[in-house]
């Protein structure tokens, strides 16, 4: 049956790799960049018109302060991209905001930040293929009609090209990604010579339409309301930011460095996207509404519901290019696949920060292994599983989607710039060098610049937007972070009650005379117990045997079982491709092989609990090789139970269950026994 699997997985996601070619898998800048800022890149496909949008409510007069309020976004967009620089540089270990926050607001801000990235990319995802999705059904009606089916197939499409790996996935992402940056930057330049030199009129497919306000003459603080909720819209351009700090260890060396570099890179790309498409904007007299077929005015009578309003960038291609042009189709087909790809972004953020919150037990230890292409391949499904989940409940509709979208990444934002505050602040308790003070000084003023901003604008969202389904994104957050909790607590309770006390019986150290072979993982109680009980069966060899699956686990178990000096042999076994149950297999067929006529025992420490979903977070590897080792001549698997306490709760239900009966089952007062019939009576 492994075979049989095996093929098939090897077709879809490559050969496996071995552990010392990781390096091979890592990042140049030139891939770092659509693979990591593919998200902020893409959202000045549809940021712009978040904010006309919002304006449209005052008529198009309130037009005129989207300049403006471009440039409150640009100014946000370079304060979060060096305050990131700061980050990538003093936390390059790839955990990002959580880490920031972990560290100096403490645990629970540490756990905020990471439900909200985690609900955050979990939206990216769906929102991205949900807008491609409706982009490309304008002009394919087998997409719009099949919204559906066509977003989740492209969610399975892209998590198989990741699960492949991140370099491999990157070099198809790369061009599309950067045909759609080109495109914009050809449109903004040609748009530019058109207007400014050669003083062309380029007009809009909208520019005769006329807006019908909502609110006529906003003044006072429902006009500063309507000019925060929009700038809040614009901030959709940076979305996907917080992605490279998470990503910092998938970079090529010096991390740090290039991080930072594909940082001011992706923010002067995306400022510079923005701002060019809000200017010809302007400049092509677009507009927009948020309920077109009411709102749009053309000759004074509404447009009716047949309309079909188009995204800012495809008017101002139209523009600026003319419609049905090589460019203007060649842009508009790079738009629609470079949403697609925006949920890279996702795809490549959320494993990571999985991994690392299950190195803090945070989640399933599974979570922080990397599979057989060297990817976080549980991170990526489970991502793409929640995803495809969420695209089935809101029927791939992205303007539902959208409504939840931003919430999180704002609380990411403004709980790690206010983190990274508190961390000059402690350095500069200490630092006494005058020039690395001023240094420390500017970033923080940066940070806490960033900070206000963020809270402002996560502030504006929530009022804006809570009713509206960003509720939706605060319960997910919510779910995560009780999720976490209670994994968190399962595991520390576990490791107090496992944790290998310092004295040594003397039972641990009795000669035996039975062949043995004692799997070990880590050194405490459990091992100890399994240790114990092998001694007590006379091998004639006994040794612990442990795989090799991180350096660093491996060599703390080898110092660990020279300091309490156990008497029993260790062998370690390695394995390039992070294998644990064939290492094993082979080697017991090895023992076979070379004494056929000996018996060999194999002992698998294994917990027992009480609880259906503690199973799902212990005893998988055991499961796995014991049904492997029990199809093998002449192996006997013995499985060495440890009991947690919660195993207590099992037996107490379990006693209750016998205990108990249907009614009517037992009969009460006495019952009289049937009388034998005489066998002579018959006849």
């Amino acid at each position: 049956m492994s075979k049989l699997t095996d093929v098939p997985k090897r077709i879809l996601i490559g050969r496996a790799l071995r552990s010392d070619r990781l390096g091979e898998t890592l990042l140049p800048k030139r891939i770092a960049l659509p693979v990591f800022a593919s998200d902020p890149l893409s959202s000045v496909a549809y940021a712009p018109g978040e904010v006309l949008l919002v304006l449209s409510i005052a008529g198009v007069s309130a037009y005129h302060f989207s300049p403006w309020i471009a440039v409150a976004v640009v100014v946000l967009m370079f304060t979060v991209v060096a305050s990131y620089r700061q980050n990538v540089h003093a936390y390059p270990s790839g955990g990002g905001d959580y880490e920031v926050a972990n560290t100096n607001l403490g645990p629970k801000a540490g756990l905020t930040v990471a439900s909200a990235l985690l609900v955050d990319y979990v939206l990216t995802v769906a929102v991205s293929i949900a807008s491609g999705v409706e982009n490309l059904g304008s002009a394919i009606p087998f997409v719009v009609e099949h919204k559906v089916l066509c977003a989740v197939g492209t969610i399975l499409l892209l998590t198989l090209l990741n699960l492949r790996g991140m370099k491999e996935s990157g070099k198809l992402f790369a061009i599309p990604t950067y045909i759609f940056v080109a495109g914009v930057f050809i449109m903004i330049a040609w748009g530019a010579w058109r207007g400014l030199v050669l003083d062309d009129t380029m007009k809009a497919p909208t520019a005769d339409f006329e807006i019908k306000p909502e609110h006529q003459g906003l003044a006072g603080f429902a006009l500063v309301f309507l000019l925060l909720r929009a700038f809040s819209s614009g901030c959709a351009a940076l979305t996907g930011v917080e992605a490279i700090s998470n990503g910092v260890p998938a970079f090529r060396k010096p991390k740090s460095k290039n991080a930072a570099t594909t940082l001011a890179l992706m923010g002067g790309l995306a400022v510079t996207m923005f701002c060019g498409i809000i200017g010809l904007a302007m400049a092509t007299d677009v507009k927009m509404a948020e309920k077109p077929a009411l709102d749009l005015l053309d000759n004074g009578v509404a447009v009716g519901a047949g309309y079909v309003q188009n995204p800012v960038i495809s008017q101002v291609a139209e523009a600026v290019f003319g419609k049905g042009s090589f460019l203007f189709v060649l842009l508009a087909a790079a738009t629609a696949l470079v949403l697609f790809l925006a949920a890279n972004t996702a795809y490549n953020g959320f494993p990571l920060l999985g991994s690392i919150l299950a190195q803090d037990r945070y989640l399933p230890r599974q979570l922080h292994t990397r599979g057989d292409r060297l990817a976080f391949s549980n991170g990526i499904v489970l991502l793409a599983g929640a995803a495809a989940l969420l695209t089935w409940i809101y029927g791939a509709d992205s303007t539902k989607l959208i409504q939840l979208y931003i919430v999180g990444v704002f609380v990411s934002f403004t709980l790690s710039q206010t983190g990274m505050v508190r961390h000059w602040n402690r350095h500069l308790k200490s630092e006494t060098d005058p020039a690395k003070r001023r240094h420390m000084i500017r970033s923080r003023a940066i940070n806490t610049f960033g900070a206000f901003f963020t809270g402002l604008v996560l502030v504006v969202v929530l009022a804006t937007k809570f009713t509206h389904g960003a509720w939706v994104a605060l319960l997910g957050m919510v779910i995560f972070y009780g999720t976490m909790t209670a994994i968190r607590k399962h595991y520390d309770r576990v490791s107090t009650e496992i944790a290998a006390a310092e004295e040594r019986p003397d039972e641990y150290v009795r000669p035996s005379r039975v062949h043995s072979v004692v799997l070990v993982s880590k050194l405490h109680k459990p091992t100890l117990r399994a240790l114990a009980y092998a001694k007590l069966l006379h091998s004639n060899r006994l040794e612990a045997l442990s795989v090799n699956v991180d350096e660093a686990e491996t060599k703390a178990l080898k110092e660990e079982w020279e300091r309490r000096g156990i008497n029993v042999p260790l062998k370690i076994l390695d394995s390039p491709y992070r294998e644990i149950t064939r290492p094993v297999v082979e080697y017991v067929k090895g023992l076979r092989s070379e004494n056929p006529r000996d018996a060999v025992s194999v002992y698998i420490p294994e917990y027992v609990v009480g609880r259906w979903y503690e199973h799902l977070l212990h005893n998988q590897s055991a499961l796995r090789l014991k049904g492997r080792l029990l199809f093998t001549p002449g192996v006997m698997v013995t499985s060495v139970p440890y009991q947690l306490q919660s195993s207590e709760l099992a037996k107490k239900r379990a006693k209750k269950r016998a205990e108990w009966n249907a009614p009517g089952a037992v009969r009460r007062g006495p019952v009289d026994a049937p009388r034998p019939k005489d066998p002579a009576a018959k006849g």
